[in-house]
């Protein structure tokens, strides 16, 4: 019997999240559905709307096989391997129907979910760490991995296919804990080895959080310096798109969603390049 999508929302993760990632599934296969043509191409990718969709379809397979404590090696962690592991992934699953991905997207997030569910009433299912393909994540940041991968994924297919995507300020919210916990992993050591500075990182009506940069070293904390170098303040969607590639930080500038203060505003336009979209 699968578990019931209250059940899910009731579960042992943090508020909001088996909600969200229950409903981000709904969203995108609601996209898919309505698809006759999955071979539209998908703006600023290699993909088309299948390729994007049985990509997703895969990765929610992925991690709830993970968040279950299955082992799935998939990659390093560096970009290049990661899109290896996807390439070889997409190679080996035929499936590019809208109707038969959607219905795999739901399932597999539901499977995730029903996964966390008996995790947390039995822990010794599995230790607090899971290898995922972004390094050891409890459950908690994994799922809030799950969510930011098929929000980003899910933007992607609402461009290809002209509708409203389903990003928004509370679930943005609700991928921070994978925000913060990737971060160090996905920085650029070269763009990073001459700075020092300290950021403050503040999301517009929502969380705000700390970067400081020194020696080639990356600390993120939850908290903000109580004297940063460059405060920056973000509309929250556009935080999230331009961390995962998605806009461009000049556009989001013009567009008044950012605004910096501090001893060195101008080292706010460098803070997205400091890091390479997970």
């Amino acid at each position: 019997m699968q578990p019931t999508a209250q059940q899910h929302i009731h579960g042992p993760l943090p508020e909001g999240l088996a909600r969200a990632i229950h409903e981000t599934a709904g969203d995108i296969a609601t996209l898919l559905k309505g698809t006759s043509d999955t071979t539209v191409p998908v703006p600023d990718s290699q993909w088309t709307v299948g390729e994007a969709a049985a990509h997703l379809a895969l990765a929610n397979e992925l991690m709830a096989d993970l968040a279950a404590g299955h082992q799935r090696p998939y990659g390093d962690g560096t970009t290049q391997s990661l899109a290896a592991a996807n390439a070889q992934a997409l190679a080996s699953f035929g499936e590019r129907g809208a109707e038969p991905l959607a219905s795999m997207i739901t399932e597999q997030a539901d499977a995730f979910l029903d996964a966390a569910d008996r995790a947390a009433a039995d822990e010794s299912i599995v230790g607090p760490a899971l290898v995922t393909p972004l390094g050891p994540m409890d459950r908690n940041v994994l799922a809030s991995y799950l969510l930011t991968h098929m929000l980003g994924h899910g933007y992607d297919l609402a461009r290809a296919l002209n509708r409203p995507h389903m990003i928004d300020r509370d679930r943005v919210g609700l991928c921070m804990p994978f925000m913060l916990s990737v971060m160090p992993r996905v920085v650029d050591s070269a763009a990073v080895a001459d700075l020092t500075v300290r950021y403050a990182i503040r999301l517009r009506g929502g969380a705000a959080f700390g970067v400081s940069l020194g020696d080639g070293a990356v600390h993120v904390t939850p908290t903000t310096s109580s004297r940063p170098d460059c405060t920056i303040l973000i509309e929250p969607v556009a935080f999230l798109l331009i961390a995962l590639g998605r806009r461009n930080p000049w556009r989001a500038i013009g567009q008044g969603q950012v605004v910096a203060w501090g001893r060195k505003p101008w080292l706010a336009p460098r803070f997205p390049t400091l890091f390479t979209a997970p």
